[in-house]
């Protein structure tokens, strides 16, 4: 039997990569005292393109190796881990707080004037039930269009957010949703956050783009108070794991987040 969760044990994160840190930065602001340990599956990246069966193995790998470590909840900000495993892992992990994320149709679905929205995800989300079952809940009256653009993962893992590259890929993903008139549009995954340059570029600066990681930390922060985990005090600090190389997640970590964390490799038995 698992002993009580305890307010100074550590959060478990994971992202196929760097995606996740949109929403670390989040969490960061809403929870400074608690200690985190991000997993940046970088061996395995890009989810989005691999099956469900093979994410939800990496995502069952992943929660025993938090688990090993005493987490008192997994944070999981990866729209495509989410749909293939959550379900799943909160079965396999039965009462630690497994916190998923999903594209923010229902706001979009409220902010809409034309009736038309566009979400920009990875082709593993926008295939997903999970997701067909949040279009049929949250937006049955409006007609949501759905864009994969899986090379968007990669640019964001390259360390490509503002090239010539990056802004022709943008154009050729939302010049159809455009000429729909699609008038909101939905980030379904944490790493396209950091394209945000090249998107107000091409849709100017009133249209909504929305993107849910400030949810997702609410949501995280009411599980821990709900359970009486939330840490009281202390310096709150975090540790970056990778499955493959470091290294990179390092630079990244500076690149996008402006901060230096101490960064490690994933212990081999859960890479």
């Amino acid at each position: 039997m698992r002993p009580p969760f305890l307010p100074h044990a550590p959060i478990g994160i994971y992202d196929s990569g760097v995606g996740g840190f949109s929403v670390l930065a989040d969490i960061q602001r809403l929870l400074p005292r608690e200690r985190l340990l991000y997993v940046a599956d970088t061996a395995h990246v890009p989810y989005g393109e691999k099956t469900p069966q093979y994410v939800l193995a990496r995502a069952c790998r992943l929660a025993d190796f938090f688990v090993s470590r005493g987490a008192k909840a997994i944070a999981i900000p990866c729209n495509t881990a989410t749909a293939a495993a959550v379900a799943q892992l909160r079965a396999r992990h039965p009462g630690l707080p497994i916190i998923g994320i999903e594209p923010a149709v229902k706001p979009a679905a409220t902010l809409t004037r034309s009736g038309v929205v566009g979400v920009l995800a990875t082709s593993g989300t926008l295939a997903s039930a999970r997701f067909a079952a949040l279009m049929a809940r949250e937006a049955p009256n409006a007609r949501v269009l759905m864009q994969p653009c899986p090379e968007w993962v990669t640019l964001v893992e390259r360390g490509e957010l503002d090239t010539p590259a990056v802004q022709a890929s943008v154009d050729r993903a939302l010049t159809p949703l455009l000429a729909q008139s699609a008038d909101v549009l939905v980030l379904g995954c944490t790493h396209f956050p950091f394209l945000q340059a090249a998107l107000r570029r091409r849709v100017g600066p009133d249209l909504p783009i929305l993107e849910t990681g400030a949810a997702f930390a609410r949501q995280l922060q009411r599980r821990l108070a709900e359970q009486g985990t939330l840490r009281p005090s202390g310096i709150g600090r975090c540790v970056l794991l990778a499955s493959g190389d470091p290294a990179p997640l390092r630079a990244h970590a500076r690149a996008l987040l402006g901060q230096a964390f101490p960064v490690g490799a994933l212990p081999a038995d859960y890479c």
